[in-house]
């Protein structure tokens, strides 16, 4: 069955519109807005003016419109956005540094017989001219790098989130991709999520009265150790994975899913469910950024065990007066005794002077059904994208910026760097988000952070310039 939220497929009509005729298809549109509506738990004024203003859909791409692709990050995420772009395009490339990763990649995206070239340097997938789009899905060290170099190379990208791992590298890609003029679309699928539009146009237009509070829940992060050093399994690049990272001894708990949960390559869950959740809550601020954050972590990582803290408190603070908090949770009773359903432990809750609103991937909830169900009038409008994948492509051929290009993910995956660095320094600290520097008490500490020292060959250099 076709989903029903898609643009509707255009109809030649080639007799004329009657009353009859036009009163039907009003019928059967109609029809499909209460089916969509019940399907989804959206309100059925926003599911019909979303068909309504749906554009018709593209003529369908012939064998020599679909452009070459290549993943490099092979892992669970990345395969998955790989089969979601043969949607649209021919993979015809895989690299990853551990040659296993590279070989199940390769033989699972296999397609109408095709098997995709294997690389274990990104370098080589860039030399290749035939190579249109590059989907980056590492571990969170290497994203700027090699976006860095697919941007040089004149290949649009669509790159796992978070965009980065520090506040320099993003000011180093945002420049990047305007002066190749390459489109850039950030995996944070949220931003194609009907459920978070329609919170955040809710919000935006005061539907909740005057914004007071953003609470967002993450999941907790790991607290274990010490780990013990071995050596790394046959096929792994230990040295090219670590990249700019310091150099150590293999660990196991160190790489691909649990990379994570250390601050060498990430920036803990903050980074992780944070860059989607703060993502979404920014673009209901409407803000560039906080003039304040303060950092408390509630639990200390083991000594010899995962760095990033586990358990944490971020408050942020705006010049309109809002206040955005983001708890840690290891339980799913987050919500005024309710327990949220699939096991769902994160998501956001607007609160205004005149109600709330939660939403998560699942729902979206008030404390008043009519806050969701009545209709917006004329309405400040947000970016409208049901298929993040297929945003990234249309915005591929039309050369229009996508809902979540570089800027915008740059400016919302800071929110997540400044909160790491509180946490880090264990303070509250002033921002300035025009400047992107920390002022005042701890400032001085709190800017050497927003760049870290790069280990050679593996800096800016290394990705070409």
């Amino acid at each position: 069955m076709r989903n029903l939220l898609e643009d509707p497929q255009p109809q030649t009509l080639n007799y004329p519109v009657n009353a009859k005729t036009f009163f039907i298809s009003r019928r059967s549109f109609l029809k499909n807005c209460s089916l969509a509506a019940a399907a989804t738990g959206l309100p059925a004024w926003f599911v019909e003016r979303d068909l309504a203003e749906a554009a018709p859909r593209r003529k369908p791409l012939g064998p020599n419109d679909r452009p070459a692709i290549a993943l490099v990050g092979c892992g669970g995420m990345g395969r998955g956005d790989a089969g979601n772009a043969s949607r649209f395009g021919d993979l015809v490339a895989v690299c990853d540094v551990d040659d296993n990763h590279a070989a199940a990649a390769a033989k699972e995206l296999t397609k109408n017989g095709r098997t995709p070239d294997k690389y274990n340097d990104f370098r080589k997938v860039m030399e290749r001219d035939d190579i249109n789009i590059i989907i980056t899905a590492t571990p969170d060290h290497w994203h700027t790098l090699i976006n860095l170099a697919a941007a040089g190379a004149g290949k649009d990208v669509y790159g796992e989130k978070p965009l980065t791992l520090t506040i320099d590298e993003g000011q180093h890609l945002i420049k990047a991709v305007r002066k190749n003029g390459i489109v850039f679309q950030t995996g944070t699928q949220q931003r194609s999520s009907d459920k978070f539009r329609l919170a955040v146009e809710l919000v935006r237009n005061g539907r909740i009265g005057r914004l007071k509070q953003i609470t967002v829940w993450v999941p907790a992060g790991l607290r274990e150790g010490p780990f013990s050093p071995s050596q790394p399994p046959a096929g792994l690049n230990w040295n090219f994975w670590l990249g700019q990272a310091p150099k150590v001894d293999y660990v196991a708990q160190r790489c691909h899913t649990l990379f994570r949960y250390w601050y060498d390559y990430s920036g803990g869950t903050l980074t992780d469910w944070g860059a989607h959740h703060n993502d979404i809550a920014r673009w209901a601020v409407d803000l560039p950024g906080p003039v304040s954050v303060e950092g408390k972590p509630l639990a200390q990582p083991i000594p010899g065990g995962y760095t990033a803290f586990s358990d944490y408190e971020v408050n942020y603070m705006y010049s309109n007066g809002v206040l955005h908090t983001v708890r840690t949770t290891p339980d799913d009773n987050i919500f005024g005794g309710v327990v949220k359903e699939n096991g769902q432990r994160n998501g956001i809750k607007f609160e205004g002077s005149n109600g709330w609103i939660w939403v998560n991937r699942t729902e979206i909830q008030a404390s008043d059904d009519s806050l969701i169900s009545t209709p917006l009038p004329a309405s400040k409008r947000l970016y409208a994208s049901n298929d993040h994948m297929g945003n990234f492509f249309n915005c591929v051929r039309s050369r229009q910026r996508p809902v979540a290009d570089v800027e915008t993910a740059h400016r919302s995956v800071s929110l997540c760097h400044i909160g790491v660095i509180a946490l880090r320094l264990g303070r509250k600290l002033d921002w300035n988000a025009g400047s992107e520097h920390f002022t005042g008490d701890g400032a001085k500490e709190a800017n050497t952070w927003l760049a870290r020292k790069m280990r050679k060959p593996f800096d800016y250099s290394f990705a070409g310039i």
